[in-house]
């Protein structure tokens, strides 16, 4: 058995609203090492890399052994724990974004079946490890970990043999459409009542349909959407903060800093200082 250990990554903050990292990581667990029971707020998933354990989704049992994967999806409540005689080493990977939800769905995973045998354990394996291999703080970091991320998920597709898991979903072409129009109307005075009424869907549902997709409600998703887009700004170092409010839809500058600092913890003015002191 490997010696016991834990390496992993946890992105901070992303300027990718399709699909984004929350963490990743490798680690070879010691035994009866357990998670759970608990929910995630994104999706997770593992690759068994050596040993055994068990995985526990919604009260249903499942054996994991080396070279399988299982998936954890938004607010479903898992436990999965290392065997005592063979406990295992895995790697993960923990994502979310508004294209989350329609690439899970092209994924080797049905609703009863949360655990799949790898065809290509290597591929999937070394797909995996350059996500973690390509973590850091910078931002061309964060697109090469985005950009292996998919690599790992098209791997994992290729093993697809469920021709019904690879249609889109209703629910993911309605967010696809809302997401586009927030980031073509996003810098203008546009409600959640004018993003249902684009889609063609009401506003409960769109409301909905954004929590099953991205774990957030539409309002949530379009501020987050706008202040991102202002740390932007921020960074560029031309504009005003008044300015850069305007600009991504925020017509009260006052309104704006109190908006900024709840969701970065700092105000608009200092933000880029407060950035720079966390680097390592």
């Amino acid at each position: 058995m490997p010696n016991v250990y834990k390496q992993s990554f946890k992105q901070t903050q992303t300027n990718n609203i399709e699909l984004s990292i929350y963490n990743c990581g490798l680690q070879s667990c010691e035994k009866g090492y357990s998670w759970g029971p608990g929910v995630r707020d994104h999706y997770l998933i593992h690759y068994v890399a050596s040993g055994r354990g068990t995985y526990v989704v919604s009260g249903v049992t499942h054996e994991v052994k080396s070279g399988d994967v299982f998936l954890a999806k938004p607010s479903q409540l898992i436990t999965y724990t290392a065997d005592q005689e063979d406990p295992w080493e895995y790697y993960w990977v923990g994502f979310n974004g508004s294209n989350a939800n329609r690439l899970v769905l092209q994924l080797p995973f049905g609703a009863d079946a949360p655990v799949h045998t790898c065809k290509n354990p290597e591929k999937i394996k070394k797909a995996l490890f350059n996500i973690f291999l390509s973590r850091g703080p910078e931002n061309y970091s964060e697109a090469l970990m985005v950009g292996y991320l998919y690599i790992f998920l098209a791997e994992l597709m290729k093993e697809n043999d469920r021709p019904e898991s690879r249609a889109q979903s209703t629910s993911s072409v309605y967010v696809t459409s809302a997401v586009k129009f927030i980031q073509f109307n996003y810098s203008h005075e546009i409600t959640i009542d004018d993003i249902a009424k684009a889609v063609g869907v009401s506003r409960s549902h769109l409301y909905r349909v954004f929590m099953s997709n991205i774990g957030e409600s539409p309002i949530d998703y379009l501020t987050n959407y706008r202040i991102n887009e202002a740390c932007y700004l921020l960074k560029c170092g031309n504009l005003s903060i008044a300015e850069i409010a305007t600009s991504v839809g925020f017509f009260d500058q006052f309104y704006f800093s109190r908006v900024f600092k709840k969701s970065k913890g700092v105000p608009p003015s200092k933000y880029l200082s407060s950035k720079e002191g966390s680097q390592p």
